[in-house]
């Protein structure tokens, strides 16, 4: 096992079988020591964070694959903060996903002129690059295609399954009395026939969720989940 990358909030180890070990850490994104999904940086180490968020994880992608969503998980070990997923090739240098059902964070300070906090997006998907330098800049299907970081037919289908899978993770939380507002999805080509899968995380790292209108830390957000 040799790491070949140091993520924000995860480390990535080649395996011997050709596989792939996510190790999960307790670093969030966030500014000012205040947690926030969309920022670029680690803003805060919170204790327990990386099991909180493999144990979520694991809880939505066994989810997602008993519903048929294809999804790069093989199994994880939860005490380690270890993840085993397959090999992914990445859409161009890196691409986000989100899901957007009412509106916040970055979405609410770019169209601040003709939102308001909370107003209702009908899930609305963007695509903002991976460029830490360029505050990751959202990217509409003309451009993606133009630069060859995927095709027309790719980007309908990568909309869609973040569009059903959205919907699905808003179900599991409704369950619990919990709105989601929004989630960050990254998604690959897996496997020797290139099929779109879902890959990385779905945890409380990536989500903003609400219970009576305040807003859920990704710790507490666990607990609700998969404790109560």
């Amino acid at each position: 096992m040799r790491r070949i990358y140091t993520g924000k909030t995860k480390d990535v180890c080649a395996l011997d079988d050709g596989n792939y070990l996510l190790k999960f850490k307790d670093d969030v994104t966030g500014e000012n020591g205040v947690f926030d999904p969309g920022a670029n940086t680690v803003g805060l180490t919170i204790e327990g964070a990386g099991r909180a968020g493999l144990r979520l994880t694991k809880h939505f992608l066994e989810i997602l694959e008993e519903k048929g969503i294809p999804t790069h998980y093989i199994d994880a070990n939860v005490e380690e903060a270890t993840m085993t997923v397959k090999p992914a090739e990445v859409f161009g240098n890196g691409l986000e996903v989100i899901c957007r059902y009412r509106a916040v964070g970055s979405f609410l300070r770019r169209y601040g002129m003709y939102d308001k906090e909370g107003q209702p997006l009908d899930a609305f998907v963007e695509f903002p690059l991976k460029d830490d330098s360029r505050q990751d800049p959202p990217i509409t299907e003309d451009a993606l295609v133009v630069l060859g970081i995927m095709s027309s037919e790719e980007y309908r289908e990568v909309k869609n399954l973040a569009r059903k899978i959205g919907a699905i993770i808003k179900e599991e939380l409704a369950k619990k009395g919990i709105e989601l507002y929004d989630i960050k999805f990254e998604f690959g080509r897996v496997g020797e026939d290139r099929k779109i899968a879902l890959i990385d995380e779905i945890s409380g790292g990536n989500m903003r969720a609400y219970k009576d209108g305040k807003y859920i830390e990704p710790l507490m957000l666990e607990k609700l989940i998969l404790d109560a």
